[in-house]
């Protein structure tokens, strides 16, 4: 791709898009960054974009700046389907996504990982595996890391482990991973597509440039995707249960077994993982753990570094984190679980009654997907944010609901009825944007509630 001297605009002024107008400025191009918001809401991206003396066009100017672009890169977060984008690709004008970007500059091997849950702890995971395995790793993408902050950069590893977004993937062009992998696909983001099927497509678009000598990591568990396990011309790597004929992990009894491994991956062909030895619980995490193990070896991590990153692994912050046990009840910041499959599995994960503290920006969810799990675990609904009147309508006349207008009521709330043998679960199902910055901002918002209350109690004792 040419930069010096071209004409971008870059759509979507953020974490990616000041990566994007920085990688394009040091390269020589004439860089425009056009966002919808004003220098308020843009906050920090704003002043850095004013600090690197890259053209801005804001608020109601930004429809004009897509008039005079010769390439717009994108952002995830802004849709190739908003007006000015589909006008400019019209006229002819090349549309390309940060992650397409930042690949043509990558050389390194990638693994690159999908899924609507679990992808955080996987990308991480994985990046453990590799680095007990004497490899050095760049984690990044979605994560929080842009890959095109990598590309920019005089940094060089052995492998790149990238989480990469249903948004990002829209963008494909050419962008070819090594290794992907598919953790799952629930429905999600039914705000920004017009149905799953859709959504699930966007999915699928991780695989379409592989080749004959990739590897795809995929969840015969899953119902979606197993769907799928043919649209991919690369060596299928399965994790299931046990059943499929083809399966390269089995999760059964406690363990994973490895088994018809390829010749790259003889270290781990036959190896048996107890699971009882991890500290990451739920079926959801078991096949996790699955998906990193062959992704790991897949790119040539050894079997010793994959066991060793296991043991070492406590999981990461806002996803099923254990905060505190205050009066005999333990308290959990799932934050992350922002749409319903993940609420499902968090149910799933835990074997005693639950206040579920719910709600936020709803994303045209089904909520009554979460019905089943809870009518068996639930005994007390906390309902917060812009789809609290929502939720409130559909679960009233089975649970027991309140309503808080702060995180701070429905911990208070949540320790009110909270007896021991509880668990009080944060686990929203909802887009944190109404309330809170981010989903860690608000989880971090949980834990300080969490822990004001455990404080206090200890003062009174």
């Amino acid at each position: 791709m040419k930069i010096d001297g071209k004409r971008f605009l870059v759509a979507g002024l953020g974490r990616s898009g000041i990566g994007v107008a920085r990688f394009l400025q040091n390269r020589g191009a004439d860089v425009t960054v056009a966002d919808a918001a004003g220098p308020e809401s843009l906050g920090r991206f704003f002043d850095m974009a004013r600090q690197m003396d890259i053209g801005l066009a804001l608020e109601d100017a930004a429809d004009a700046a897509f008039e005079e672009a010769e390439h717009i890169i994108i952002s995830p977060g802004v849709p190739r389907t908003i007006a000015p984008i589909e006008n400019a690709m019209k006229r002819g004008v090349p549309v390309t996504g940060e992650i397409e970007l930042a690949s043509l500059f990558i050389k390194e091997p990638m693994i690159a990982v999908t899924g609507t849950n679990g992808k955080t702890t996987v990308v991480t995971l994985i990046g453990r595996m590799l680095e007990e395995s004497g490899l050095r790793v760049h984690v990044g993408g979605n994560i929080g890391n842009p890959l095109i902050d990598y590309a920019g950069s005089h940094d060089r590893c052995d492998i790149v482990v990238a989480e990469i977004s249903s948004f990002q993937l829209d963008s494909v062009q050419t962008f070819r991973p090594q290794v992907g992998v598919m953790l799952n696909i629930s429905e999600d983001h039914l705000d920004r597509y017009p149905d799953f099927k859709a959504y699930a497509e966007s999915k699928w678009g991780l695989f379409q440039n592989q080749g004959l000598g990739d590897f795809a990591v995929l969840n015969g568990r899953d119902p979606q995707t197993r769907k799928g396990v043919d649209r991919t011309r690369a060596r299928r790597l399965i994790f299931g249960d046990g059943t499929h004929p083809s399966e390269a992990a089995a999760i059964k009894e406690g363990e994973i077994v490895f088994k018809a491994l390829p010749k790259g991956m003889a270290e781990l062909n036959g190896a048996r993982i107890d699971l009882s030895g991890t500290r990451l619980v739920g079926r959801h995490n078991h096949e996790n753990i699955a998906a990193s193990c062959l992704a790991a070896a897949a790119a040539g991590g050894s079997l010793a570094g994959i066991l060793s990153a296991l043991r070492q692994f406590k999981g990461l912050a806002h996803r099923m984190e254990w905060i505190a046990s205050i009066d005999g009840a333990d308290y959990y910041n799932d934050s992350k679980a922002t749409n319903v499959d993940a609420v499902v599995k968090a149910l799933e994960s835990l074997d005693r009654p639950v206040i579920l503290i719910m709600g936020g920006r709803d994303k045209e969810s089904d909520f009554n997907l979460i019905r089943p799990g809870a009518r068996q675990k639930v005994k007390q609904l906390i309902l917060i944010g812009e789809a609290g009147e929502k939720m409130e309508s559909l679960f009233k006349d089975e649970f027991f609901t309140q309503r808080a207008d702060s995180m701070e009521e429905a911990v208070l709330l949540a320790s009110q009825g909270a007896r021991p043998g509880d668990a009080v679960l944060l686990s929203p199902a909802c887009a944190s944007f109404d309330m809170y910055a981010s989903y860690a901002d608000r989880g971090e918002r949980f834990v300080l509630a969490v822990t004001a209350i455990r404080d206090r109690g200890k003062q009174i004792e």
